[in-house]
């Protein structure tokens, strides 16, 4: 016989025991290895081969199998010692705000099928947007607004198809698209942005890859205009540009003033990825690195990694919220009603991939009432006076040195050494289980980044790193 549903006791009991086991692990994350060093299957090896015949098991047992198997499986992304890629913070507020998404178990595909999922999105782009002081343009008070979207690169893809719209006149809708349109992006381009433009139809080379700055690591707009006529001349259609506030590798900032004027004068979309660095613009002394945003058609950053909202939560903007919908709506009849017909709502089905969506705004609206402005603008300043922290301990070793400049939280570093070695630093660091870095290659060369942002992360932890790095390094290079 199988068991019944849960009955609202039942989950009172069992969800008290969830939350618990919740704040028992952020208690002793920090005692944890940061990542598991078993070998893999490991995990898969553990669990039974088929499902259960009957269910009703305690959910203490589940928890038990939770502490045993899966847990020592995992990558401790919360972890005060966890460095690598960006910050994929969640936070108290966030969980609880997913909590009451997931009991509530609404759709919010349409305005119509619960319209306070639709307006407190709205609200809350809104608000999100007058803290980063985004242009007015992109506010839902005007012709623009914002959606979450699932991910930075969902919003890629949204913005590439919007401006194949509009490079197209529309036509694509009823032809299809051919290979001529043309996408344009710096060589530290997200790999989403390749991504996209292969699920639009284009094909891998329908990215150009711009040169960069070999200083700065950042677009050069010379070479974008001349990639742009150099198409133009062949007969191709320039698209869209995707310049990046913050690239994955180091943190680039890509100039948008030119880039965004070349746009205005050849009438392409522009559209600026801040998937890591736009939470950076919280604090009215970096926003500085959004100088020249007025230019954007469309602007997204990632509220998941930076600014403690669980995954998945992407925040994107369009300065015009028609030209998305007319790209993206499909209407059939078991979806009409009054109110989409009225015009007056917005239904938000429109304005990404799928239909179906969740009431992710829920975990920003808790984050955002319980952090507040000067909240969020704390820990993104501890985030980025950490890295300037450790950027000085490099800068002061002459065995190591910067390879790129650190305006946020992430520091790019290497030893004065050869590739094999700086692998070797990571490595052994990375195996002692204290702490978890990553890599890149700037300018073709090996080199170790560093991505502060954990708000359980204090300047012990990094001190902590730094001593490892340092006598590891001392190691690597003794004769």
């Amino acid at each position: 016989m199988s068991a019944p549903h849960m009955n609202p006791d039942e989950f009172r009991r069992a969800g008290h025991a969830v939350v618990d086991w919740i704040a028992d692990y952020w208690a002793t994350v920090e005692q944890r290895p940061v990542a598991p060093s078993d070998p893999p299957g490991t995990v898969a090896a553990a669990l039974p081969s088929t499902p259960p015949t009957t269910g009703g098991e305690p959910v203490e047992a589940v928890l038990a199998d939770l502490d045993s198997i899966v847990v020592p499986g995992l990558t401790h992304w919360q972890h005060p010692g966890f460095f690598g890629y960006f910050p994929a913070n969640t936070s108290g507020p966030s969980v609880l705000g997913d909590l009451v998404s997931s009991g509530l178990g609404v759709q919010g595909m349409l305005w119509a099928t619960s319209p306070a999922c639709t307006e407190l999105e709205t609200v809350m782009m809104d608000w999100l947007a007058h803290l980063l002081d985004l242009p007015q343009r992109f506010r839902s008070t005007g012709s623009g607004g914002g959606v979450i979207q699932d991910s930075a690169s969902s919003a890629t893809l949204v913005a590439t198809l919007a401006a194949l719209h509009r490079a197209s006149g529309g036509r694509w809708r009823d032809t299809g698209i051919d290979r001529r349109y043309r996408a344009y992006t710096s060589t530290h381009g997200h790999s989403s942005i390749e991504k996209a433009v292969r699920i639009a139809g284009l094909g891998s080379d329908g990215v150009r890859s711009i040169e960069v700055d070999p200083d700065t690591q950042a677009l050069l707009p010379d070479a974008l205009r001349a990639a742009i006529e150099a198409d133009l001349a062949a007969g191709d259609v320039p698209a869209i540009v995707v310049a990046t506030i913050g690239t994955t590798s180091t943190t680039a900032i890509d100039p948008l003033p030119e880039i965004g004027a070349i746009c205005a004068e050849y009438g392409i979309w522009l559209h600026v990825d801040a998937a890591y660095a736009g939470s950076a613009a919280v604090c009215p002394e970096l926003r500085w690195s959004h100088a020249g945003l007025e230019y954007a058609d469309s602007y997204c950053f990632d509220p998941h990694k930076w600014l403690l909202t669980g995954f998945d939560c992407d925040a994107f903007w369009v300065a015009d919220r028609a030209e998305l919908i007319e790209a993206l709506t499909v209407l059939p009849e078991f979806l009409r009603n009054a109110a989409s017909d009225s015009g007056a709502v917005i239904d938000y089905r429109d304005w990404q991939v799928p239909l179906g969506r969740r009431f992710r705004a829920l975990k920003l609206w808790f984050v955002l009432r319980w952090y507040g402005a000067e909240g969020l603008r704390a820990h993104i300043r501890s985030g980025v006076a950490l890295a300037a922290q450790f950027a000085e301990r490099i800068r002061a070793d002459d065995r190591f040195e910067l390879s790129a400049a650190h305006p946020f939280s992430l520091v790019c570093f290497r030893l004065r050494a050869d590739d094999d070695v700086n692998a070797a630093l990571l490595a052994r660091v990375n195996g002692t289980g204290r702490v978890h870095l990553t890599h890149t290659r700037v300018a073709g060369r090996y080199t170790l980044r560093m991505a502060i942002g954990s708000p359980q992360t204090t300047e012990a932890h990094v001190d902590e790193a730094w001593t490892l790095l340092a006598n590891t390094a001392k190691d690597l290079l003794t004769p």
